[in-house]
C-alpha cells in the first residue's frame, strides 16, 4: 500500500521525506533542549540520560524489526532514527517535568 502511494508521484515521496526529517529534527531538538535544561551530569541526571538512551535503542531495534528492508529502505531508515530520537526526547521531557519542575 505505502509503496504504491509513495511511488505515485514525486510529491508523495517528498511528503514522506519531509515528515521523516521533521520527526528527526524534533527529536534532536527535544534531546538537546532537555539535556541542557537538566544541567551538569551527576548521579541522577546520568541515570536519566542512560535511560533516555535505552528508549532510543529500543525504538530503533523495534523499528528495525517492523520496517521492511527490501524497498524504500532509505525512508524507513530515516523514520527509524527519527522515531528513536523522538522517543528519547519525549522521555527526557516527561522526566524533566516530573523531577525538575
Amino acid at each position: 500500500m505505502y509503496k504504491t502511494w509513495a511511488e505515485e508521484s514525486q510529491g508523495n515521496w517528498n511528503i514522506l521525506l519531509g515528515s521523516g526529517f521533521v520527526l528527526l529534527i524534533v527529536g534532536m531538538v527535544l534531546i538537546l533542549v532537555f539535556t541542557k535544561k537538566m544541567g551538569k551530569g551527576d548521579e541522577r541526571t546520568n541515570y536519566i540520560n542512560l535511560k533516555s538512551s535505552l528508549f532510543m535503542l529500543c525504538g530503533i531495534v523495534l523499528c528495525d524489526l517492523i520496517f521492511p528492508k527490501d524497498y524504500m529502505w532509505q525512508i524507513f531508515f530515516l523514520f527509524k532514527y527519527g522515531l528513536g530520537f523522538t522517543a528519547s526526547g519525549i522521555y527526557l521531557a516527561i522526566k524533566y517535568k516530573i523531577d525538575f519542575s
